[in-house]
């Protein structure tokens, strides 16, 4: 990467094109991850829980703001440095976000889902490490609240799995 590279990114019209594909790429996963998968308030309502379970409300305004932290985070990665392994990462991670959904709601392996979302976690995490050498706000400020919850969901899903 040259200094030149680096400063198209972050100048004019180009860098705000990349922030809203950053977004889109967030909203096809999540979107993804939503597809075929109807009724996912009713089917966690009627599943055994552990009694620290967040109630289904809670997971809408949850995600929608650490899905608007992940595009941001990898957008200032692409500005510093352009895509390169720790944005592989980052699309790594983000299918992997996108097949949990499905798995857990949509054919209700939950076992398989636990899997999952142990190499997703995992991914997360390789993310993180990649993203602190570039930028400490994106990695620590930006993406350690979405490994928090994913470590909180993982833990959320080992007990369902069991209870079920």
């Amino acid at each position: 990467m040259t200094g030149s590279d680096s400063a198209r990114r972050s100048t004019g019209a180009r860098r705000w094109w990349a922030l809203l594909g950053f977004g889109a790429a967030v909203t096809v996963a999540a979107a993804v991850g939503g597809l075929g998968v109807r009724g996912a308030s009713e089917e966690y309502a009627s599943l055994n829980q552990p009694d620290w379970a967040p109630p289904s409300w809670l997971f809408a305004p949850v995600w929608t703001l650490l899905y608007a932290l992940i595009a941001i985070a990898g957008w200032l990665v692409w500005r510093r440095a352009g895509f390169g392994p720790a944005l592989w990462a980052w699309t790594a991670q983000l299918a992997l976000n996108a097949i949990w959904t499905p798995l857990f709601f949509g054919a209700g392996r939950y076992g398989l889902a636990f899997a999952e979302i142990v190499l997703m976690w995992l991914a997360i995490g390789v993310t993180v490490a990649l993203f602190a050498k570039l930028s400490r706000p994106a990695a620590a400020l930006l993406l350690l609240p979405y490994w928090a919850w994913v470590t909180f969901a993982a833990a959320l899903n080992w007990s369902v799995w069991q209870l079920n």
